[in-house]
């Protein structure tokens, strides 16, 4: 049967229908792409091209405090997450320990064992920061096999951490801190806390929130053997 031929009812077979309906999309999809290539005067490129363009896109250097130098991708906006747990011990048996929290000196019976003075929520910081620019951590940047850290306020490693962020292009878009202390009580210090960390990181107050809880009695936290933050921020482009 000469399948080329008319059908029985005069009408032109299926497989012709079917390159005349390629043949019409293509036709069709063709004008478009010249309709918009016309109204945007020929601002729209290909999708390969696009993605040569994100491709050379410049990554800027920047320089760690041990010398390394690593490149930061420029981005729209990144974000971070930080966490930090120092263990705790009594004042009586360690006398010379302290607690600091967000910078701020905080009294109580314990002190954080540490290299540095244990500012848990100030090391947690420092990672949000350099996590969000896929940088190294603190234990990186800043060994505690180097003698020259030891006793280190923690101030040192935030001021660090925002010449950091913005030699990579980025400012602090919001920071939020969540402590996790048995005791001593966090409230009462939450805003000396939250108005030294805006100080540190050059922020608006508006930018930054700090929260407390509690670990219900389990654990090493929950016995007041230990001291935790997390932290999550964004930074954006300057």
């Amino acid at each position: 049967r000469n399948r080329g031929a008319q059908s029985r009812d005069g009408r032109p077979p299926i497989q012709l229908l079917a390159v005349l309906m390629s043949a019409a999309c293509a036709a069709s999809a063709v004008m478009v792409t010249r309709a918009v290539a016309k109204a945007t005067h020929g601002r729209v490129k290909p999708a390969a091209g696009a993605a040569a363009r994100r491709r050379s896109v410049a990554t800027r250097a920047v320089k760690l405090a041990t010398g390394e130098v690593l490149d930061v991708k420029p981005v729209p906006m990144r974000v971070g997450h930080g966490f930090d747990l120092h263990r705790m011990e009594l004042l009586s048996e360690i006398p010379d320990l302290e607690l600091w929290l967000g910078g701020i000196k905080l009294e109580h019976d314990r002190g954080c064992v540490a290299h540095s003075d244990g500012d848990v929520l100030l090391h947690c910081v420092f990672d949000a920061i350099t996590g969000a620019l896929g940088l190294p951590d603190i234990g990186q940047c800043f060994p505690d096999n180097d003698p020259k850290w030891k006793g280190c306020t923690s101030d040192v490693f935030i001021k660090e951490a925002v010449r950091l962020m913005r030699d990579s292009g980025y400012e602090m878009g919001n920071i939020d801190c969540t402590i996790i202390a048995q005791r001593p009580k966090i409230s009462p210090h939450k805003k000396a806390i939250k108005e030294n960390l805006a100080k540190l990181l050059e922020c608006d107050e508006g930018l930054v929130n700090v929260k407390a809880k509690t670990h219900e009695k389990v654990d090493s936290l929950g016995e007041n053997r230990s001291i935790a933050c997390h932290t999550v921020c964004m930074l954006v482009k300057a």
